[in-house]
């Protein structure tokens, strides 16, 4: 392994973690108050657009964390999503 893509799962490893306490927090309380809709949208897009783009050159670093990320990610944009409708219709 080249010493570039240590350091590349490196950082990859903490941005893609750092969504972790977030996630588990928003996922159990089910509160999505103070997230903002568009920039999940928005950081969920750029995660695929990243995910196609480490695919396409082959860069595992990449590939492995925005998988993760993805995973972390699709659940609180969906209770977003879902609680932006419920506010709506009251």
């Amino acid at each position: 392994m080249h010493q570039y893509q240590v350091l590349g799962f490196i950082a990859a490893s903490l941005t893609t973690f750092s969504f972790v306490p977030q996630s588990i927090k928003t996922i159990r309380t089910k509160n999505t108050e103070g997230i903002s809709l568009w920039m999940y949208i928005f950081f969920t897009v750029g995660l695929f657009l990243w995910e196609y783009y480490g695919i396409c050159t082959l860069q595992w670093p990449i590939i492995i964390s925005n998988i993760i990320c993805i995973t972390l990610v699709i659940p609180i944009l969906y209770l977003k999503i879902k609680n932006s409708f419920q506010i709506s219709k009251n």
